[in-house]
């Protein structure tokens, strides 16, 4: 009997937010694992704001979505076939899978992982490229330093509420900004954040001058916009400021909102360095060890906000850009 593989193609560039009629959602036989190629049943999937970047044309990081292509995903599956002898039919692995039910393709990108150890939407998550970009991010560009101030934007999103947990084992004072007493609750009673500022409720400097009295000494920025123009005239002399995302921009269907406050830093000699965790790949496998170790003795918390159905992924994709994930948004397939 031979197997449909329902996928999402992308058939236009979208302008503005993600619609449903940016993509094609159809269904294909599903081809055999030719020499060196895996078939992998996917059973998770990860939506990041990072894929509206994927869509767009352009010079980046990484090459665009082509049209007519599979929508890249990063997600978790079980080899129902192998053509490869490291991998064998039962295996679980993650990787780059793409928005569909089954991919079929070559095995070097891919990594095992042990179901028994984690939950499988966790390897999208605490211990998957979400943490390694938590980690990275913080620990090699921001350089926190015990006693010093952190800031996060969109702390209660999948990246932000790491990067807290995280600043707090590195004896720092950490300050989430989120939107939605929810969220902001949660930062502070479950992941133990010193201070909030719900962006919904309250004008963000006036927070920033109340949990932040002696100012900021690294802010980890995911939205841009606003918010990082307003953290930018609070930063310390010789602060850290980690540009990881700019969700608040990523719709713009004008230029870019770029920091108008950016003369702070050189005011305060402050540095100002974008991420991308990519950059860091030879050296995931030790952060992950850490990471399993913190998550394991209670240090580190995670929160996986799971949606059921291929079929919804424009939907559940827009969720991230419009607030309504808490935690890591994971798409079951």
């Amino acid at each position: 009997m031979t197997q449909t593989n329902r996928r999402f193609l992308l058939t236009k560039r979208p302008v503005g937010a993600v619609r449903r009629d940016d993509f094609t959602f159809d269904e294909a036989a599903v081809p055999s694992p030719t020499e060196g190629q895996v078939q992998v049943k996917n059973l998770y999937l990860s939506l990041d704001p990072a894929m509206r970047g994927w869509m767009n044309e352009g010079k980046s990081y990484i090459p665009p979505v082509g049209l007519g292509e599979v929508m890249r995903a990063l997600g978790v599956g079980q080899v129902t076939a192998s053509n490869h002898p490291k991998y064998k039919v039962g295996d679980y692995v993650s990787g780059a899978l793409g928005v569909q039910d089954y991919f079929t393709g070559e095995a070097q990108d891919l990594h095992k992982i042990d179901p028994d150890l984690a939950p499988l939407p966790r390897y999208l998550s605490a211990l998957g490229m979400t943490g390694m970009t938590a980690y990275f991010a913080l620990l090699e560009v921001g350089q926190p330093k015990e006693g010093e101030t952190v800031v996060i934007s969109g702390a209660a999103g999948a990246v932000g509420s790491i990067v807290g947990q995280i600043a707090k084992i590195k004896g720092c004072r950490v300050v989430g900004i989120a939107g939605g007493a929810q969220k902001c609750q949660y930062l502070k009673e479950e992941l133990g954040f010193d201070g909030v500022i719900d962006y919904k409720a309250e004008d963000v400097l006036a927070g920033l001058k109340r949990e932040c009295s002696k100012g900021v000494d690294v802010y980890f920025d995911n939205v841009g916009g606003d918010i990082l123009d307003t953290v930018l005239t609070r930063i310390n002399v010789k602060a850290r400021v980690v540009i990881c995302g700019a969700i608040s921009q990523y719709n713009n269907k004008e230029a870019i909102k770029g920091p108008a406050n950016y003369f702070s830093l050189l005011i305060n000699r402050a540095r100002m360095e974008g991420f991308v965790v990519m950059d860091h790949t030879a050296k995931y496998g030790a952060a992950a060890q850490e990471i399993a170790g913190w998550l394991a003795s209670g240090q580190v918390k995670s929160k996986e906000d799971v949606v059921e159905g291929l079929e919804t992924f424009p939907e559940t994709l827009l969720k991230l850009f419009n607030g309504e994930n808490f935690g890591k948004l994971v798409l079951k397939v």
